[in-house]
């Protein structure tokens, strides 16, 4: 390995290890307690070597925003594969949920916090929300497949885009607070759901079917 190829490798590495520390700090202790130097102290490097990369947090909040939307939006690739667009949708709210359960830190920097936003709102570019964007696309499009197909006739896509949306991201949030689980545990009414989160999901694809 020649000399370059080893320096490209540690800044990859070290802009990394900046974004893994700031991910941790920002779900633990939230974004405005969240400090330049509090991150550095997080990977044992000075604030100076931070700011070689980014210029401020906002831009280290916008480029997690970035990174889980690539990493969701691989995810969602996998449903090019499959012909029937109500296939598709359904497949696509499993990928979702999953990401959420397994992307955590992810999901929250994605759709709960509202400082990469702020940043994206402050670009004023269409670049600064690409990756959001292709992800909200991907889901418009194949809605407007499934009216073809005879569903939501009459629907304007946009708003199921943002029902189904909606709907996916409040259980997807409830769950990751544990608001779910204590309302399974705590109401007699739904004891005896197995798998309120899954169980839920299904029974809204039930009413979608329904709108045909």
């Amino acid at each position: 390995m020649g000399i370059l190829e080893r320096k490209t490798k540690h800044k990859e590495f070290l802009r990394q290890a900046i974004l893994d520390a700031a991910k941790r700090l920002f779900i633990r202790d939230g974004y405005q307690s969240t400090s330049i130097r509090k991150i550095a102290r997080e990977i044992e490097f000075s604030p100076t070597t931070i700011y070689l990369y980014y210029k401020d947090k906002a831009e280290i909040a916008h480029a997690l925003h970035v990174e889980g939307f690539k990493l969701l939006g691989h995810q969602l690739s996998v449903v090019s594969l499959i012909d029937d667009p109500f296939e598709r949708l359904k497949v696509m709210g499993r990928i979702y949920i999953q990401f959420s359960i397994e992307n955590t830190e992810f999901y929250e920097m994605m759709f709960v916090l509202k400082e990469p936003m702020d940043h994206i709102r402050e670009c004023e570019t269409e670049i600064c929300w690409e990756e959001g964007q292709q992800a909200f696309d991907i889901l418009y499009s194949n809605l407007a497949a499934c009216q073809e197909k005879g569903y939501f006739k009459g629907m304007d896509p946009s708003y199921v885009a943002m029902i189904a949306w909606s709907t996916l991201h409040g259980l997807c949030t409830l769950n990751l607070h544990g608001h779910l689980d204590f309302v399974k545990n705590h109401k007699k009414e739904m004891t005896h759901i197995e798998d309120i989160l899954n169980g839920t999901f299904s029974a809204f694809i039930g009413v979608l079917e329904r709108l045909k």
